[in-house]
């Protein structure tokens, strides 16, 4: 197979993108060579989500611009929704194969014979088998790395397919993180972000059971004696897990940048009552403070839902409100929509849905309000930026340890390098301007 060609899409979270960076180097191990996904391939592999409100619209889409690339590449689709709707998605024109949770990471073995089919092979699994934990993380395509640490949920949330998709919570073993945290160093990658379903449950099956032999801080404590990474990054974390430990460790560690993106998605008990979330709202008000009280300066992301069964325009306004009040740094918004075998899809008080779509562009205003704060209270402060690999309309773009987004004229020596700067102010297209370069000489920059 030492001349067959595969092409990746990723959609989704940053959990995906770790997968297929682990898929396409089994691949690769198999003799293939990965080409970009516009090129022609011999096999096209379309990692999907479920989490999209239009999972089966993309999807086809996607299928659709591999067959454009090669009427007869061999199409295969995997990921959340491939777990969920296998059947569906085999018959959509182009599909050769769908493969489950389990069966994704196997892929080699489906790929004998790539000859076209008239409908799609489904491989897939019972979802009580995806018992087991598959490590995976991302390089080569950022200057950040994506290590997964955890999958699945033993969460019930009542809007969510997640558990129907990747199955329980189970983890990394932590001497397997570590060490690929190091492969990651020798990369010359200088920041990791760690993913997961459910990150802060980190532990829990470790190795097959179902209690914790370590913990998620345990995890970090590790993670911050590796030599050579520069920062790490928490991608997600429940507030339920977020522990005062935690934060007070982050606060004063060597690598963990201050960074959190906190899981919210209602600021009305009534209706997190109705999700099944395992908070409220008051333990999120004290995990924020807590933040701001050891990490004045941190970037706090929430997620919020808007258009939940049940939600009135008062409880919508609560939320709006609630959100409005708290120092927090940004918001990611979802519009809810019905998921088969859920809990909520049973539920009374729909919401229309141009209500819905109303709620998330006030609830996105609100979020650019706070973004524009944010970056307002970090002018004139001197911060550590670290730079990405890509020329962007002549600017290169970077990102400070608390996730301010920054852009300076193009250079290549900047490339993945840590820089000492100054903020200046925000310009129109989200990202802030810097007062000077470091004084660091620029012919020296590759070995800062």
């Amino acid at each position: 197979m030492s001349d067959k060609k595969v092409a990746f899409h990723t959609l989704g979270c940053k959990l995906n993108f770790s997968e297929t960076s682990a898929i396409s180097r089994t691949l690769e191990d198999d003799g293939f060579t990965r080409v970009d996904f516009s090129e022609v391939a011999d096999v096209y592999v379309i990692n999907t989500c479920s989490v999209t409100e239009n999972a089966d619209r993309e999807c086809k889409h996607w299928v659709n611009r591999a067959q454009r690339a090669n009427p007869d590449g061999f199409v295969v689709v995997v990921g959340c929704y491939a777990q969920l709707k296998p059947e569906e998605i085999a018959a959509f024109e182009g599909v050769d194969m769908v493969l489950g949770a389990t069966e994704k990471f196997n892929i080699g073995q489906y790929l004998h014979d790539l000859a076209k089919k008239d409908s799609g092979e489904v491989h897939s699994c019972d979802i009580e088998e995806a018992d087991f934990f598959v490590g995976s993380y991302s390089i080569g395509d950022r200057t950040r790395a994506f290590l997964k640490v955890q999958d699945g949920c033993d969460y019930k949330c009542t809007y969510c397919t997640i558990p129907l998709a990747r199955g329980i919570s189970r983890s990394a073993p932590l001497d397997q993180v570590v060490q690929q945290a190091r492969q990651i160093v020798n990369q010359g990658i200088k920041e990791v972000v760690l993913t997961g379903v459910n990150t802060g449950d980190y532990g829990k099956g470790e190795f097959g059971n179902k209690k914790h032999e370590h913990t998620f801080m345990d995890l970090i404590r590790a993670l911050d004696d590796v030599e050579g990474l520069d920062r790490i990054r928490i991608s997600s974390i429940e507030p339920n897990l977020l522990s005062e430990e935690i934060i007070e460790f982050v606060a004063s560690s060597k690598r963990f940048v201050p960074h959190f993106h906190i899981p919210l998605q209602s600021g009305s008990n009534e209706i997190l009552g109705k999700m099944k979330r395992r908070y409220r709202r008051e333990l999120y008000v004290n995990r924020v403070a807590c933040i701001r009280k050891h990490m004045p300066h941190a970037a706090i992301g929430v997620d919020v839902i808007v258009g939940f069964p049940g939600e009135t325009e008062a409880h919508f306004l609560e939320t709006y409100q609630f959100i409005n009040e708290l120092p927090v740094s940004y918001l990611h918004v979802f519009t809810y929509s019905e998921r088969d075998n859920t809990e909520a899809v049973e539920m009374e008080g729909v919401v229309p849905i141009p209500e819905r779509k109303k709620r998330n562009k006030m609830l996105r205003g609100l979020s650019a309000k706070k973004r524009r704060a944010f970056y307002t209270s970090q002018e004139g402060m001197r911060k550590r930026v670290l730079f990405e690999d890509e020329n962007n309309k002549g600017y290169i773009l970077g990102y400070t340890e608390n996730y301010v987004r920054v852009k300076a004229f193009w250079d290549p020596a900047l490339t993945n390098t840590v820089q000492d700067l100054t903020l200046g102010q925000q310009n129109n297209d989200g990202t802030v301007s810097l007062v000077e370069l470091s004084s660091v000489p620029l012919e020296n920059v590759r070995n800062y």
